[in-house]
């Protein structure tokens, strides 16, 4: 008995030190701090910033409480860039991609949402004035990666189709 109590002994002193040197070894806090499920806080605590929706074809979309001056760009690349399309059955040829970015913002004299839209390939330059476009409160951006069709992509449209017909003209054979 006494032994058993020795060692849990031992292995709780263990566990806490243990605990106690992960905890000395806690990375530094970093400026990205993530509020609740879908908020990131990109800004430092006290320092002027805007909130901005994010939504499409990123890897994490969301609403953003970024600093004030942040770019488009930059709000994109916060959002880790477009999502990829790769699965077990494709590789995605990038050269062949399209971006759509459209930034929606509210014109509060004219009262009507005004949108900016930028096109552009992944083998192309930025469009003019995206580099440069400042996100302003509540701007509302969505972002959509197009691609064009692949030979399997027609595939899995026909291939269905010629099978039913095959299925109907040999139900009807056998009738």
């Amino acid at each position: 008995m006494k032994q058993t109590v020795t060692i849990a002994m031992f292995i709780a002193g263990m566990i806490i030190t243990g605990t106690a040197r992960a905890q000395d070894e806690m990375p530094a806090v970093t400026t990205q701090y993530r509020l609740v499920e879908g908020i990131v806080q990109l800004s430092k605590p006290g320092e002027e910033s805007v909130l901005i929706n994010l939504w499409g074809d990123v890897n994490a979309p969301g609403r953003f409480m970024v600093p004030t001056g942040t770019t488009l760009i930059e709000l994109i690349s916060f959002a880790r860039g477009p999502a990829s399309f790769r699965t077990g059955e494709t590789t995605l040829d990038w050269s062949k991609l399209r971006v759509e970015v459209n930034v929606s913002r509210r014109n509060q004299e004219l009262n009507i949402d005004e949108v900016v839209n930028f096109r552009f390939r992944y083998t192309q330059q930025l469009p003019a004035g995206m580099r440069d476009f400042v996100l302003q409160e509540n701007d509302f951006i969505t972002l959509e990666v197009k691609r064009r069709p692949a030979f399997v992509d027609y595939m899995r449209i026909i291939g269905p189709i010629s099978t039913v017909v095959a299925a109907m003209i040999l139900l009807v054979d056998k009738l």
